[in-house]
């Protein structure tokens, strides 16, 4: 019966007959199945919801929903509703509350638009003056008939009134009228048909019209946000993917340097995305801004295959052997290497499944079947292909332009390879001692990279990149606003939810004693809640706006009192009758802090602006606690706090597991191929360093963890493998030839060395490429993917060597050892 090693050397042998055998057949089938994957491309869908993925499920934002959906708010955007900010140096002027109503006035005109209202500074004061001015047209006509007095004196009275005040930048004063901000909300009657792409374009239309009118009003609404969200992507790859192929064609010219084979190795690449994407689109798992790094993974792993069995099946003819011999040769070499890689890889990039954080699941899934896929076409389709075209080219005489290998052992890129293995043959322990020591360190260093999430990731900066400006049409990304808007509202409004926390405390809120236990969950605030008066928190909430009221009415000053049996200024019985009255004012904001039915408030607590968004965090759940009804903290601090903690733990797990499973497949594998399983842990050592380079290399640019770079670590396992795994192969089969591991180790080098740097040259320049993209997210992984190819690549060629060397001397021994003892 066979062993282990001798069935997979068989499995090999078989496979590897197919393919020198039937190639023509093998060819038909993979170009039949790429047919039929084609067909799933066309059903892929792209998810433009960036952030919502990310924070589906989670408590926090099921709490924010909540509040959202029951209490008003003049700085919630629904998706009935469009903002328009208005800037300048006085929004309150004359001219420019007339401007606010020129545009309301042209949206009002334009009956697809769907307008069935207004709130804004500029209607308010409009019917202010004239309560009968209920249209945009005739509040624009008594704003323009008024006198400079009558403005001046209109928005002095109306300054006190918190609706309007909320709606007027920080800045506002109101003894001589002016804001450099204003937000005029316009409300639509859409249908519950309605979707993205329809609210897209009446927001866009809508701020089509702000545009002309007036440069300094811009248009902001969950449309405008969706189609931005749509557009990045391709705006992105628009920028990026020309220089990709640019750069990519470049090396891989200089690798291949004949066009026909060239011409393989590109339409392998195709066929490899098109299974990947026609297998997103067969089990309905949606493109996004993630999704991006598949492609990139899958071409930098398929460059390398492609290199590797090309350029080693060149080495083979080099010496005499006929074609059909020369694949043999080659692909019985490469198989197992390409089996190896593949299986760690799918751990690598599979092992983002263990987040919870969907996109990085489907990231993680797509990833690892595009892996699956790369192996069977690479390690199957090209080397048929190779064949069937050599045989072509033979019969009918088509030259070959250049098909020496990449490097040997005479040339100089072959020489300048085998220079650590020469250095580090003399005193491999010492070198690989220094190399853990600064490596561990990187490793400690690294462990304090920063983990960030913010909406602003997903978007182009307010700022564009000094490039931007210069790309020509059609490759010209367009306009985006919405991280200006963003900012714009948290530098000029009282509306920054980074500064507050909220809480979502469920009722009944009629009883008695609700509010007493409202105010007494206050009393003993944790340090970053503490910014009130005496050490107390700084508050808005139902209690707040009684006292307000109670301020400004006399007769509502003496119900609250006459229901204050304990005398502290909170009413603690007939608590329905005083909501009446304060819901029946409409000078007051109570509706933002109780709900319709009393089930349910919130309260509004200032963060020390000291604190960091995990103190905040922290301190806002745990303050949750006190509350005597079921009460959850949220807000946007503490939902991206939440997605911050998943990220990293998604980051620390992925590595975790790809590095468990790799470790044990790999010991696996050789103890069964080689019968030397300590090759295993031999290969993943300098991965583990280059992974420990690549972190602190993160902290030390101040690049954190962020949605997408959170993937790479377990990634850079995914990738970094293969080299060090071809490494590995060809040392062994030099080796047992041999005997020698210096020579075996020069021979691997300038052989197999020179494909790895071809590979680590092109999948660098190519994937780092990925920093021109337009959004700050998909530019930090594109940097981290280059930086671990390149890591990962030193340390097959400087830190594999003395490890190798140092294993060659233990196999030495234990040889000796059991030529000894016979036996064992």
């Amino acid at each position: 019966m066979l062993d282990p090693s001798d069935r997979i050397e068989a499995g090999v042998d078989r496979l590897n007959e197919i393919i020198v055998s039937r190639p023509k057949t093998t060819v038909a089938i993979f170009l039949v199945l790429t047919a039929v994957f084609a067909g799933g491309v066309m059903l892929v869908e792209t998810e433009t919801e960036a952030t919502d993925a990310f924070t589906e499920g989670l408590e926090e934002q099921q709490a924010l929903d909540a509040i959202e959906e029951e209490f008003d708010d003049p700085f919630t955007v629904d998706d009935e509703s469009t903002q328009l900010i208005h800037t300048g140096s006085n929004v309150l002027a004359q001219e420019e509350l007339v401007a606010s109503l020129r545009v309301l006035e042209q949206v009002e005109e334009r009956s697809e638009l769907r307008m069935s209202g207004a709130s804004g500074p500029a209607p308010i004061v409009a019917q202010a003056l004239d309560e009968e001015a209920t249209t945009a047209a005739e509040q624009r006509r008594v704003v323009e008939g008024a006198s400079q007095y009558e403005l001046r004196e209109t928005i002095r009275a109306l300054g006190d009134e918190p609706g309007f005040a909320g709606i007027i930048g920080e800045d506002f004063n109101p003894e001589e009228p002016s804001a450099s901000a204003s937000i005029t909300v316009v409300y639509h009657d859409v249908p519950p048909e309605f979707d993205d792409e329809d609210l897209a374009d009446l927001q866009l239309a809508v701020q089509s019209i702000a545009e002309e009118e007036n440069n300094d009003i811009v248009a902001f609404g969950p449309g405008i946000m969706f189609d931005e969200f749509e557009h990045v992507i391709g705006d992105s790859l628009a920028i990026v993917m020309p220089v990709v192929i640019v750069l990519m064609l470049g090396f891989l010219i200089a690798a291949y340097r004949d066009p026909i084979d060239l011409g393989l190795g590109l339409l392998s690449l195709v066929l490899t995305i098109i299974w990947t994407f026609g297998f997103l689109g067969f089990v309905g798992i949606p493109f996004d801004q993630q999704m991006i790094a598949v492609p990139v993974l899958l071409l930098a792993v398929g460059i390398d295959f492609g290199i590797h069995i090309i350029n080693r099946y060149r080495e083979e003819t080099a010496q005499g052997y006929e074609p059909l011999a020369a694949m043999r040769a080659a692909n019985g070499q490469l198989m197992i290497a390409f089996v190896i890689v593949t299986v760690t890889s799918v751990f690598g990039f599979g092992a983002n499944v263990v987040s919870d954080l969907e996109p990085i699941q489907n990231m993680g899934i797509a990833a690892g079947i595009g892996m699956v896929f790369t192996f069977l076409i690479f390690g199957i389709f090209l080397p048929s292909l190779k064949l069937i075209v050599d045989d072509f080219r033979e019969q009918y005489g088509v030259p070959e332009f250049n098909s020496s290998p990449i490097a040997s052992e005479d040339s100089s890129l072959g020489r300048l390879l085998t220079y650590p293995a020469i250095v580090s043959q003399h005193a491999p322990a010492i070198f690989v001692v220094v190399i853990l020591v600064l490596g561990g360190g990187m490793g400690v260093y690294g462990m304090g990279v920063d983990t960030t999430f913010d909406d602003e990731d997903f978007l182009p900066p307010e700022e564009e990149a000094w490039y931007v400006e210069h790309v020509p049409e059609p490759f010209a990304p367009g306009e985006y606003t919405t991280t200006q808007t963003i900012n714009t509202l948290e530098e000029r409004f009282d509306a920054d939810q980074d500064s507050t926390i909220t809480i979502y405390v469920e009722g009944p809120f009629e009883e008695d004693h609700a509010l007493e236990a409202l105010d007494r969950a206050g009393d003993d605030p944790p340090d970053s809640l503490a910014v009130g008066p005496g050490g107390g928190t700084d508050e808005q909430s139902i209690i707040t706006a009684i006292h307000s009221y109670a301020e400004q009415d006399e007769e509502f000053a003496a119900l609250v009192d006459r229901n204050d049996r304990s005398g502290n200024g909170i009413p603690d019985r007939n608590l329905d009758r005083i909501y009446d009255e304060l819901f029946a004012a409409s000078d007051n904001n109570a509706e933002q802090y109780l709900t319709d039915d009393r089930g349910a408030a919130q309260i509004e607590y200032v963060i020390d602006a000291e604190a960091s968004q995990e103190e905040a965090a922290e301190d806002g759940a745990a303050f949750a606690e006190n509350f005597h009804h079921s009460a959850t903290a949220t807000g946007m601090i503490v939902i991206f706090d939440a997605i911050t903690e998943m990220i990293f733990a998604s980051a620390i797990d992925g590595l975790v597991l790809a590095l468990a499973l790799s470790a044990i497949f790999l010991v696996v594998i050789y103890g069964i191929v080689e019968r030397r399983p300590l090759l295993g842990m031999v290969n993943l050592f300098p991965i583990a360093i280059a992974v420990a380079f690549l972190i602190g290399t993160m902290r030390l640019l101040e690049m954190p963890l962020n949605a997408m770079t959170a993937t790479i670590l377990a990634i850079s396992i995914g990738l970094g493998i293969a080299y060090t795994v071809h490494t590995t192969a060809r040392f062994i089969d030099e080796y047992g030839k041999h005997g020698d591991p210096l020579e075996a180790m020069t021979t691997t080098l300038s052989g197999t060395g020179g494909a790895l740097a071809g590979s680590m040259v092109t999948t660098s320049l190519g994937t780092g490429a990925l920093a021109l993209a337009i959004t700050p997210v998909l530019g930090d992984f594109g940097i981290l993917v280059a930086m671990s190819v390149f890591y990962s690549f030193v340390a097959s060629v400087v830190v594999l060597p003395s490890a190798l060397f140092l294993w060659s001397r233990y196999d030495k021994a234990e040889r000796g050892f059991r030529d000894v003892v016979p036996g064992l």
